[in-house]
């Protein structure tokens, strides 16, 4: 069977072979215009063209005209994505190729001709996205040209051999299987090469200045959660490493942002459910808010939580800790500023750049000498207030601002909140948003949807803030004024902009955190990427590994489910897609919903309030997104994370056993719905015939 069809195949390569020594121009100019057509639409069959390429004309004529084929198609298709098909090409992948995008319209001829020698991008892509750059043509013409090749020749090569096959014996000749295995070892053999040129390259200007010694493997700036992981690391492989913290080890997460506002969020739900005791048969009156306790409780978390992120901890771990700010003077050279004025220079292999956010204060005219606070200055007015501030005003509408203004408005404060656009937290579906408008209004939070800040007054009577929805005015008074409209990279001043790298916004980097210059590493809130916590953490091992490891051996950030949660009442945990994410990407999905009403546990603890809804693939239990809306939803989210990042589907879910009755019933209860709902009919009736002839 196998000498047939080798045959037939020698049959046809030697008809073609024979019309191209006929009519080798007209052979040439039809095949060239074959390949030029299939890459220009990205049709499939490009690396058997060039396969075919090498059988029929040789290796040089066929490099030769592989060479031209394929570059004038791809050029062709690069202009095709810019000038003709420019909408449709950002509608449908634009949001899929965004880093690619950004590349090539950073970096443009050396990112493209790293891609082109390296394809672990699908060349159809790059010439999508390149059309949507300003990348000259005649650039993307050349380096197009150059870079694909040298996986022309390889390939053509291959075409070659194959077609000197006369016999099955001649399958296991050296020559074809050198030709085959060069193909194989290509990408492994030019993806060193080319990293080594283009550190080079970035590192150029600055080879006067490169030691030769260093005096540590990795120096970590910032000592947040990013900074502590990567650090931790760093010493838990016995490299030498220093962690530069300008202010306090913990950074915003345990100081001003995660463990104080689940700690307030937490005696305010307190309050709350005291207030609600009667439902539940028990009469608690006269429920007194002792706000000053409230604080020393928040206090007293920090103070238990704190020396897990300890200076004596990390020291003790085997890391080098400098309190101090720090500068990149050169890609491998950190000056670090302590408080008492001294300095001291380190010479460093890598960084690893961890120096988180801050918020952002909008430019309202006024401001200056108002009280106004944000996330982080909070806390510092709260602990000075032996009751809760009278009355608040919200600017944000976020996570952060929702889940701050009911637990002021449940510690006794008058909250209004504002916010520019037509909901809170617009990020989630249209639902959720609705669910968590109305639980704080239920709370007495007052919401200002698409209404402007417009200016701060200082009346007779005391501050106001002057909000706008179209024409209409009106003045909202305050003795605390909080902006929580969202959190920018901190990057500034630390040296980046010398180093060619932004010192303005969030630091660009590549798949493995690396910047444009290659001894720098970003993980957490300066990358731009997730604002979470655990999303710092998870990025701040993968710089660490990268940072230390990377000459030999690179871990890519991969886009896995990351869980993220809002700590209102009711909570809304999401990973993955909602229906909103979904349909601006044009995806298909099915939507299975779980009404936390029907849960037993639920029933019992008499938080019924609320739902979870899984987005689906069509016809299939792969989970694309879960979205939950109700007690524990945060807990609850961790199996659909797990199941997602591992590739567990619903039914998975199902024949799980999960204890009774508890929550984490839910996700079983709503993975029996998507069951039910995909239950085999026909299979079903059936049986069902079966057993009425089995009972008659």
């Amino acid at each position: 069977m196998a000498q047939r069809s080798l045959r037939q195949l020698q049959a046809a390569l030697a008809q073609f072979q024979a019309w191209q020594r006929a009519e080798p121009v007209t052979f040439a100019l039809g095949y060239v215009a074959v390949y030029v057509l299939a890459a220009t639409l990205s049709l499939p069959g490009a690396l058997l063209l060039t396969v075919a390429g090498g059988a029929m004309f040789g290796l040089w004529w066929g490099t030769l005209w592989v060479s031209v084929a394929s570059t004038l198609g791809a050029t062709l298709a690069m202009l095709v994505s810019r000038y003709l098909l420019r909408d449709w090409v950002q509608a449908r992948w634009a949001a899929r190729n965004q880093g690619l995008q950004q590349r090539l319209a950073r970096d443009g001829a050396w990112v493209l001709l790293s891609l082109r020698l390296v394809p672990v991008v699908p060349f159809f892509l790059i010439n999508l996205a390149a059309g949507l750059t300003q990348l000259p043509a005649r650039t993307f013409w050349w380096v197009s040209q150059l870079g694909m090749l040298p996986a022309t020749v390889v390939y053509v090569n291959a075409g070659t051999q194959l077609a000197s096959i006369r016999s099955l014996a001649d399958v296991t000749s050296p020559r074809v299987w050198g030709a085959l295995l060069l193909l194989a070892l290509l990408p492994w053999v030019l993806r060193p090469v080319l990293g080594v040129l283009q550190r080079r390259r970035a590192l150029a200007p600055w080879r006067a200045k490169r030691p030769s010694r260093f005096d540590r493997n990795v120096v970590v700036i910032g000592g947040g959660a990013a900074g502590l992981v990567a650090s931790y690391v760093a010493a838990a492989v016995k490299a030498k490493v220093t962690l530069v913290e300008a202010i306090a080890l913990g950074g915003d997460c345990l100081h001003h942002g995660c463990v104080p506002s689940k700690a307030l969020i937490r005696c305010a739900a307190q309050a709350h459910h005291m207030r609600q005791a009667a439902q539940y048969g028990i009469h608690a009156e006269g429920v007194r808010v002792d706000f000053a306790a409230v604080m020393q409780r928040v206090r007293d978390a920090i103070a238990r939580i704190e020396p897990h992120d300890s200076h004596a901890r990390y020291t003790g771990l085997g890391v080098d800790v400098v309190h101090g700010h720090a500068v990149l003077e050169s890609p491998w050279h950190v000056r670090i500023t302590r408080a008492d004025g001294s300095a001291l220079t380190l010479s460093t292999r890598a960084v690893v750049l961890a120096t988180g956010a801050t918020p952002v204060v909008p430019p309202v005219p006024g401001l200056e000498g108002a009280p106004y606070v944000t996330s982080d200055t909070l806390w510092q007015h709260l602990n000075g207030l032996s009751q809760a501030p009278g009355r608040v005003v919200m600017v944000g509408a976020g996570p952060i601002g929702c889940e701050l203004a009911q637990a002021l408005a449940r510690l006794g404060s008058t909250v209004a909140m504002v916010e520019q656009g037509p909901r809170v937290l617009p990020r989630e579906d249209a639902e959720v948003s609705q669910a968590v408008a109305e639980a704080l209004h239920a709370d007495g939070v007052r919401l200002y949807g698409e209404h402007q800040a417009c200016a701060v007054h200082r009346r007779a009577q005391g501050y106001v803030l002057e909000v706008a929805a179209g024409s209409q005015h009106k003045e909202l008074p305050f003795d605390l004024l909080v902006f929580a409209v969202g959190r920018a990279p901190r990057t500034a001043g630390y040296g980046l902009e010398a180093l060619g790298l932004s010192g303005a916004r969030a630091v660009q980097t590549d798949d493995h955190l690396q910047t444009a210059c290659p001894t720098v590493f970003v993980a957490g809130d300066a990358t731009g990427r997730q604002p979470f916590t655990h999303a710092a953490a998870h990025q701040a091992w993968h710089a660490a590994v990268n940072a230390l490891f990377g000459w030999v051996w690179r871990v890519p950030l991969q886009d896995q489910p990351m869980p993220a949660v809002t700590f209102t009442d009711p909570e809304v945990g999401r990973v993955g897609l909602n229906e909103a994410q979904a349909q601006a990407q044009g995806l298909r999905c099915e939507v299975t919903r779980y009404d936390l009403a029907e849960l037993d546990r639920a029933i019992t603890d008499g938080q019924t309030q609320g739902w979870i809804k899984v987005l689906t693939v069509p016809g299939k239990d792969k989970i694309l997104g879960v979205t939950w809306v109700g007690a524990h939803a945060g807990e609850g989210l961790a199996e659909f994370a797990l199941a997602m990042r591992h590739g567990l589907g619903l039914g998975a879910v199902l024949r799980t056993v999960h204890a009774y009755p508890t929550w984490s019933e839910a996700a079983k209860a709503t993975a029996g719905r998507w069951r039910q709902a995909h239950a085999p009919r026909l299979l079903l009736r059936l049986l069902q015939a079966v057993h009425h002839w089995r009972r008659r």
